[in-house]
C-alpha cells in the first residue's frame, strides 16, 4: 500500500477492505484431507456455491481453499453493482428465433438481485444495500443514438423494465455534466462489496463449511485439488477463481484477467450533494465504449471506476491492488468532468482488480458428471449478481438435480481459448486504444458510432 504525500492511498487491496478492516486470518490447510466437495476460490462464486450446498445438504463436507483471504479478489474490490446484466447479451441465447432460453436467463438474473438482498437480510449482513436501479447516461450525440436504439430493442423483451429519460429527467436524478439522456431500470442495487463477501464467508462457516486461507491451489484434477500444503481429495472439485484462473496449471488461456481501477473521494458535504442530487443512489454508468461505473456510497463518497492499463503481459495479476498513477489521474479527471461540484474533493483511495474475460465475453457455469470437475466464471465485471446464480446452479448440478437453473442456456457453455502471447497482449492493447480513440471522436462531435469501435467489437468477439 502506497501513499505519497497528500495523495490518495494506492492499493491496500481496496478502499472497501481498508474501511472494513482486513479480516483475521483463517488457518491454512494443515495437510491432505478428504471432502465431499472442494471449492477453489473464496470469492462470491465459491462462497455462494458453498452456501447453497450446505443449506440443501447440511451433512456434506465442503472445503473452500483460498490463496490469500476470503474476498481478496474481485469480490472485495468491485464497484458494488448488484445488477441483472446478462454477460455477453441475451441475443447469444436465441436459436432459430426461439427467445425462450434468453428470457429464462434474464428472469433468473432479475430474481438473483432480489435473492442476494434477501440472503443479506436473513443472515444479518450489513452490506449497505441501496436499491436505486441502474442509470446509464449519454453525454454526446453518438452515445444518445446508441441508448435510444437499445431502449427500442429492450422494449421488445419481457422483464427488462427499461425507462428512457430525456436530459431534464436525467439531471433530476443525477446531475451529470453534459448529460443529454439516459436509460434506467429497477433491477439493480448498490452495496459495499467487502461487507457482502465478509458476511457471506461468516454465514457459510456457521453452516459448517471449512475455509482454508493462505492456501494456493496449483492444479485442479479429477478427484483432487493440489496445493503445496497437501491435497484435498473430493468427488467434486469446483473452480471458482475468475480473474486468477490463469495461475492454475493448464488454465493460462482459459480466461483473460482484465484490469479495472477505481478511485473514491472523501465524504462530500451536503451542499455538494445538493448540486449533484443522486438521492436515489442509482448505480451510474455511461454510454462510452471505454465506459465508467460509479456509485454514491453509504457514507456519501463517490466511488468511480473505469479501465486503466487493461491487461498485463502473460496474464499477470497484481498482489495488493495498486494501480498506475496515470490511471488515478485519468479517473480523477473524469470524475471531476462528470461532477464539477465535486472538483475540490480529495481522492482518498485508488485501487484495481482483475475480472475474468472469456474469449467470447460470455459467462458460463458447468459440471462434468463423469470427472466431478465444475466451474463458473467469466462474468466480465457483472459478477455480483451472476455469482449468486452460478452458486445456486452449481449446487443443483452437484446434487444431480434437473431444475430450471440447470437448464439455463449458460450451463455447459465453453468458449474457445485465448490466443497465445504476444498475440493476446497485442490484441487487448489495440482493442482498448481503438475504444478510447472512438470515444474521443464521439466526444468531439461525431454523431454516430465510430467505425473504430465497431471494428474493435469484431476483433474482441463481442
Amino acid at each position: 500500500m502506497q501513499r505519497d504525500g497528500a495523495g490518495p492511498t494506492n492499493g491496500g487491496v481496496s478502499f472497501w477492505w481498508r474501511q472494513l478492516g482486513t479480516p483475521a486470518p483463517r488457518p491454512p490447510l494443515p495437510g491432505s484431507t478428504d471432502a465431499d466437495v472442494c471449492i477453489v476460490g473464496a470469492g462470491y462464486t465459491g462462497l455462494w456455491t458453498a452456501y447453497h450446498l450446505k443449506r440443501e445438504r447440511p451433512e456434506l463436507a465442503v472445503v473452500v481453499l483460498e490463496a490469500r483471504f476470503a474476498g481478496f479478489g474481485a469480490s472485495g474490490r468491485n464497484g458494488g453493482w448488484l445488477t441483472n446484466s446478462v454477460t455477453g447479451g441475451r441475443e447469444q441465447y436465441v436459436r432459430g428465433g426461439d427467445r425462450g432460453p434468453a428470457i429464462a436467463q434474464q428472469r433468473a438474473l432479475n430474481a438473483s438481485v432480489d435473492e442476494v438482498i434477501a440472503v443479506a437480510e436473513r443472515e444479518g449482513i450489513d452490506a449497505g444495500i441501496a436499491r436505486g436501479g441502474e442509470l446509464e447516461v449519454a453525454r454526446n450525440a453518438a452515445q444518445l443514438a446508441r441508448l435510444r436504439a437499445r431502449a427500442a430493442a429492450e422494449a421488445t423483451w419481457p422483464d427488462t423494465d427499461v425507462v428512457e429519460l430525456d436530459a431534464v429527467a436525467t439531471t433530476a436524478r443525477v446531475a451529470v455534466a453534459g448529460a443529454v439522456g439516459a436509460l434506467w431500470h429497477p433491477h439493480c442495487a448498490t452495496l459495499h462489496p467487502a461487507r457482502l463477501v465478509s458476511g457471506l464467508a461468516a454465514a457459510v462457516e456457521r453452516l459448517g463449511v471449512t475455509i482454508h486461507e493462505d492456501t494456493t491451489v496449483t492444479a485442479i484434477e479429477e478427484g483432487r485439488a493440489r496445493t503445496e500444503r497437501g491435497d484435498v481429495r473430493a468427488r467434486y472439485v469446483i473452480r471458482a477463481t475468475e480473474g486468477f484462473t490463469p495461475g492454475l496449471h493448464g488454465e493460462r488461456r482459459t480466461l483473460l484477467p482484465m484490469n479495472s481501477s477505481l478511485v473514491v473521494t472523501e465524504p462530500l458535504p451536503a451542499d455538494v450533494w445538493d448540486h449533484i442530487g443522486w438521492r436515489g443512489r442509482e448505480a451510474l454508468g455511461d454510454g462510452a465504449h471505454a465506459y465508467i461505473y460509479a456509485q454514491r456510497t453509504a457514507d456519501d463518497r463517490i466511488a468511480f471506476g473505469g479501465r486503466g492499463v487493461p491487461y498485463r503481459y502473460g496474464s499477470r495479476t497484481d498482489t495488493d491492488g495498486a494501480t498506475q498513477p496515470a490511471t488515478i489521474t485519468a479517473l480523477t479527471g473524469l470524475l471531476r468532468t462528470f461532477f464539477p461540484a465535486a472538483r475540490d474533493a480529495a481522492i482518498d483511495h485508488a485501487w484495481c482488480g482483475v475480472l475474468g474475460v472469456p474469449r467470447d465475453w460470455s459467462a458460463s457455469v458447468g459440471l462434468d458428471p463423469r470427472t466431478g470437475l465444475g466451474w463458473a466464471g467469466g462474468y466480465v465485471g457483472t459478477g455480483v449478481t451472476a455469482t449468486h446464480l452460478a452458486g445456486q446452479t452449481l449446487a443443483d448440478l452437484v446434487l444431480g438435480r434437473d431444475t430450471e437453473l440447470t437448464r439455463l442456456p449458460w450451463v455447459g457453455h465453453r468458449a474457445r481459448r485465448w490466443e497465445p502471447e504476444p498475440l493476446r497482449w497485442l490484441g487487448v492493447q489495440a482493442l482498448y486504444r481503438a475504444y478510447h480513440a472512438a470515444d474521443r471522436q464521439e466526444a468531439s462531435g461525431r454523431s454516430t458510432t465510430s467505425p473504430l469501435a465497431r471494428a474493435a467489437d469484431v476483433v474482441a468477439g463481442r
